[in-house]
């Protein structure tokens, strides 16, 4: 007489042991790969810029270079031969400039769309909405001659203008956004207070609205900082050009040879100063890209 034997089942530690986190394993090689695939360009410019010549253009390719192989004779040279100083001094002039006139006159202008009953209001920011969304680079030739009408060519207002004029819808459109999304309430207290209106704007609403002014203000201030076409044709004297012209043109100082060492330590300098930027203003430009998207 045979005896039925019963399946042996496995037990839930053996099933726990046996199993893989396969979710866990992709999502960790996913954010792996977005890391190296963003910083790897950048992590291989720095190293360029730092390299000696002979390791640049060794075969194969110096990936990874020995004490012997590094240098910072390109930086030294970009300052002491090509004046790369005062690049920078250009361009941060430019660009902080036509930053502080963005947000200096897109504020109130925001301000009035979001708060003030204006006859076509729908017009108006459909218009600034166009001029968002229309390629700047059309405007290259009706700019060209209106600097050369006005006599702007090699004047610091050839860049700041329009800068301040392309950059100026998108603070407009970022800034209302903002504003509606204050209570009315407490302009309301102001008002009783006795603030009028100036000064409601200056010491109340601005200062809530901070995480959007370093938002815009960033934003404004990368354009500016990093646009390359008007200022290589406004600009020709050698003293007033701006980072990218500069950067640009060191790669047409020989004939017979790219020299990526400088090139490399020139897109370093000039990138520095945005990572610095956005790293001290980290917080600030978080809070101005998720406020709004959760409403409580």
């Amino acid at each position: 007489m045979t005896t039925a034997t019963k399946p042996t089942t496995p037990t839930p530690a053996s099933t726990s042991d046996s199993s893989i986190p396969w979710k866990r394993i992709l999502l960790w090689l996913a954010i792996a790969f977005t890391i190296i695939f963003s910083l790897a360009p950048v992590l291989w410019q720095v190293l360029t810029s730092i390299k000696t010549n002979a390791a640049i253009t060794a075969d194969p390719t110096v990936y990874l270079p020995g004490p012997d192989q590094l240098t910072f004779s390109h930086y030294i040279d970009l300052f002491r031969e090509e004046h790369f100083h005062i690049y920078i001094i250009n361009s941060a002039l430019v660009a902080v400039i036509s930053t502080i006139l963005c947000l200096g006159l897109g504020s109130p202008a925001a301000y009035a769309l979001a708060r003030l009953r204006i006859p076509g209001e729908r017009l108006v920011l459909g218009a600034v909405l166009v001029v968002t969304l229309f390629p700047y680079i059309l405007l290259f030739l009706g700019l060209l001659e209106i600097v050369r009408a006005l006599g702007l060519a090699n004047n610091y207002l050839a860049l700041i203008v329009p800068y301040t004029a392309i950059n100026l819808p998108l603070t407009i459109l970022v800034m209302r956004s903002f504003f509606q999304q204050l209570p009315k309430d407490l302009e309301d207290s102001a008002k009783v207070d006795g603030y009028n209106t100036l000064q409601m704007l200056w010491q109340i609403v601005l200062p809530m609205t901070l995480p959007a002014l370093v938002t815009t203000g960033i934003l404004a201030f990368i354009f500016a900082w990093n646009e390359f076409l008007f200022a290589l044709t406004f600009m020709t004297r050698e003293s007033m050009k701006t980072i990218p012209v500069a950067a640009a043109q060191l790669g047409a100082t020989t004939l017979f040879e790219v020299p990526y060492g400088p090139l490399a330590a020139s897109t370093v300098v000039g990138t520095f100063p945005l990572v610095l930027l956005v790293l001290f203003f980290q917080r600030r430009i978080v809070q101005g890209l998720t406020a709004g998207s959760v409403k409580g």
